[in-house]
């Protein structure tokens, strides 16, 4: 039978099936994955034993296609399995004994070389050398794969992996080395190497850990030393997204794989919404990993700026919004009236003239396709030898803009912000001279060009500015709170660089990548520029990485606390970044993340409470626990229980409430922390004590915050933001405060 292919083709943490499959959208069967119960009896749980007990689940009926019914049969992350099921074959299953819960696979979708200096993190500076730049711990990439041949992989000077790695890597042996160390790829049940034909994935290895590359630029741009975070680390590659869509029963088998093979932090940039945490693989996979001392690192989304779009929400996971950098590659727009205008482009073309060239607006009488330059829609339209507005909407990105103007004639664009897309501009490798402006100066251009008979202009290439004002700030693109499934805690927790970023690249970018398309067996030594919540994600799990190598003893939730209570609230300029809702707890600042002073800590139990707490029934608090769980007996707390190093509140008119915390000492063994509160307004906020005295590392204290407020059914709806800090003669502890008013 095909299925005892299984056991010769992988020794690892699930098992998968060889064969091809047809769509996940075929009629009739669909990929589910499903939760079931340990089974009984069974002395080890060795891969034949399980494999067994999830065959008893399945019907006997083989498929008309000839496919195997398992696409994964899980070990590690779950005790379940994804297979090919019709929804009545599902209700079926559901009365075996040992069923838990079945959810269709669902799709989830994708969402440098100043981001150490903007951080802080030189190479001679005191977390990186302290932690040997990340040397000895590796970091699970879960994204479309690596081009491993990149000079951002060599492994000059670096050591064998850990006798823990267990790992394996599916590309020929000669070409993992000591930086890459594995590379597996998940694509429901196919074996595929795991090259990258996307860039995605590429791009988010080197950000997290990718080694120093002398002279890295993008076009003649933002040169300089390209590294990760962690250079030094190793990595590990799970190819689960293909195109810019990962399965998540794939997902979970890149999790499934990466604790057993013995990674210390995994990186996920994607996400599909926030769904009910039974129903969510990456939660649940998460949780199992975070259990057994992995760190999870998600970005947050891209869907923003609008209220309640964060993704990624479990409180297991560290989320990551996206900010700004004070790096500019500016592109000019100059107007035929004399008015100049700062956009940016990473393709500052040499030969292009700086005379006055006449503008063409598509969108003013083309309709939304042609306003958004999209593909076929400048057909009808002349814009040869024209400067074309394209306003940065609709479903293609704005390098694909560009080259569908070229396509048409055009010799120039001008990407035009759309008002929800605000300040953020983006400097991408452009095929044809462009310049992408801010949302007011958009409204300025057309002002203009629509005013005019014959409106022209030109664009002027100012190359690689630092030091620009203001910065950081929140993306306008980076998804924000509250969750619309898990509200009480506080999401994003963090931002991090997520806007322009410079990352390895596995094919020609700008105008060569017309000539050149994406091949696996070339030799890349391109970098890219790329934005997202996608690059903020790894940019956290490399810092996370260097404070596991210097607090080995700290847990996930630990260095979690440690980056948010210490993160940067003002810009460069001492301004506030932005509300809770769009930052989080603030900025990542890694020197002071690693040495916090206090940190609020959360065990695996503390989460079990929490779901139970949810109002999930026990056979959905155990899909996510992995294990069965009678909520009968557990102590069930809500969110704002959780000993979480935010707080999030919520009141109505004349109410009180008593939110307690627990913070453990990991700074000076003798230290008296005093408290300072910004009160939210409309709320009263006492905090007891008032004082809190340490006499040795690792002692744990408790205080409680008292709130009460009066009549605010004016603010019915509305949020307000405050603050708690804990400061001793060193450290300052800031604890975010959020209270939602109902």
């Amino acid at each position: 039978m095909k299925l005892l292919v299984i056991l010769l083709l992988f020794h690892a943490t699930f098992l998968m099936i060889n064969g091809q499959i047809s769509s996940i959208t075929n009629t009739h069967h669909e990929t589910y994955i499903v939760h079931v119960e340990k089974p009984k009896n069974v002395m080890s749980l060795r891969s034949t034993d399980l494999l067994s007990w999830y065959m008893s689940f399945l019907p006997t009926k083989t498929l008309a296609s000839g496919e195997p019914r398992i696409v994964y049969a899980y070990q590690t992350a779950i005790t379940g399995f994804a297979a090919r099921l019709t929804s009545e074959e599902v209700k079926a299953m559901e009365t075996k004994d040992g069923f838990i819960h079945a959810t269709k696979d669902r799709m989830l979708y994708l969402h440098t070389t100043h981001i150490n200096d903007f951080l802080g993190l030189n190479q001679g500076t005191c977390l990186r050398k302290d932690t040997n730049l990340g040397k000895g711990l590796i970091i699970g990439i879960l994204d479309t794969g690596v081009l491993p041949t990149h000079p951002s992989f060599k492994d000059s000077g670096l050591p064998h992996p850990p006798t823990k790695w267990k790992g394996h890597c599916d590309f020929k042996p000669t070409t993992c080395n000591n930086k890459l160390i594995g590379a597996r790829s998940f694509q429901r049940g196919n074996k595929d190497l795991p090259y990258d034909p996307v860039g995605h994935g590429t791009h988010i290895a080197s950000i997290a850990a990718g080694g120093f590359v002398k002279d890295a630029q993008v076009l003649g741009n933002a040169k300089g030393t390209a590294s990760g975070v962690a250079p030094s680390c190793h990595l590990a590659i799970y190819k689960v997204c293909h195109s810019s869509v990962c399965g998540s029963s794939d997902v979970l088998a890149g999790i499934d794989q990466a604790m057993t093979d013995g990674v210390d932090v995994i990186s996920l940039s994607f996400g599909g919404g926030a769904v009910p945490f039974y129903n969510d693989a990456v939660a649940i996979g998460a949780l199992a990993a975070v259990e057994k001392g992995i760190i999870v690192t998600s970005s947050a989304g891209n869907s923003g700026p609008t209220k309640g779009t964060i993704e990624n929400d479990s409180p297991w996971l560290i989320t990551v919004g996206a900010s700004t950098m004070d790096r500019m590659i500016r592109a000019k727009v100059k107007l035929g009236n004399g008015e100049e205008l700062l956009g940016e482009s990473a393709y500052h073309p040499s030969g292009f003239t700086y005379g006055f060239l006449p503008i063409v607006y598509p969108g003013q009488h083309g309709g939304s396709r042609a306003k958004a330059c999209s593909d076929g829609s400048l057909s009808r339209i002349n814009v040869k030898g024209m400067v074309v507005l394209c306003h940065n909407s609709g479903e293609n990105n704005t390098v694909e803009k560009g080259i569908i103007v070229q396509k048409a004639g055009g010799v120039a664009m001008i990407l035009l912000n759309e008002k929800n897309q605000n300040m953020t501009t983006q400097a991408a490798a452009h095929v044809l001279p462009a310049a992408h402006v801010s949302y007011s100066d958009s409204k300025r251009i057309l002002s203009y060009v629509l005013s005019k008979t014959n409106p022209t202009a030109t664009i002027i290439f100012d190359g690689t500015l630092y030091g620009i004002s203001p910065a950081p700030s929140v993306a306008s693109f980076s998804s924000r709170g509250p969750s619309s499934v898990n509200e009480g805690v506080l999401k994003p927790d963090i931002i991090a660089p997520g806007v322009n970023i410079l990352g390895a690249w596995p094919s020609p970018v700008g105008p060569l990548s017309l000539e050149s398309p994406v091949n696996s067996n070339i030799t890349s030594t391109e970098f890219n520029i790329v934005s997202g919540t996608s690059l903020a994600s790894p940019v956290i799990a490399g810092v996370a990485t260097l404070l596991k190598i210097a607090h080995p003893d700290w847990s996930p939730a630990v260095i979690k606390s440690a980056i948010m209570t210490t993160a940067n609230t003002l810009d460069r300029d001492g301004f506030p970044i932005s509300d809770l809702y769009s930052m989080g707890a603030g900025h990542i600042n890694p020197a002071k993340a690693n040495d916090p002073g206090l940190v609020y800590d959360i065990v695996g139990d503390d989460y079990i409470a929490y779901l139970c707490g949810l109002g999930y029934t026990d056979k959905q608090v155990s899909t996510v626990a992995r294990r069965i769980i009678e909520c009968a007996n557990i102590d069930p707390i809500n969110a704002e229980e959780l000993n979480y190093p935010s707080v999030s509140v919520a009141l109505g008119s004349k109410a009180k409430k008593t939110i307690t915390r627990s913070v453990m000492n990991v700074g000076e063994s003798e230290s008296l922390y005093s408290m300072q509160i910004k009160r939210p307004e409309g709320v009263e906020v006492s905090v007891y004590p008032e004082k809190l005295s340490f006499s040795e590392m690792n002692q744990t204290l408790t205080f409680s915050l008292y709130f009460s407020s009066g009549d605010v059914s004016a603010m019915r709806g509305g949020v307000s933001e405050g603050y708690l800090r804990w400061v001793s003669n060193k450290h300052i502890v800031r604890t975010p405060i959020l209270v939602t008013f109902t």
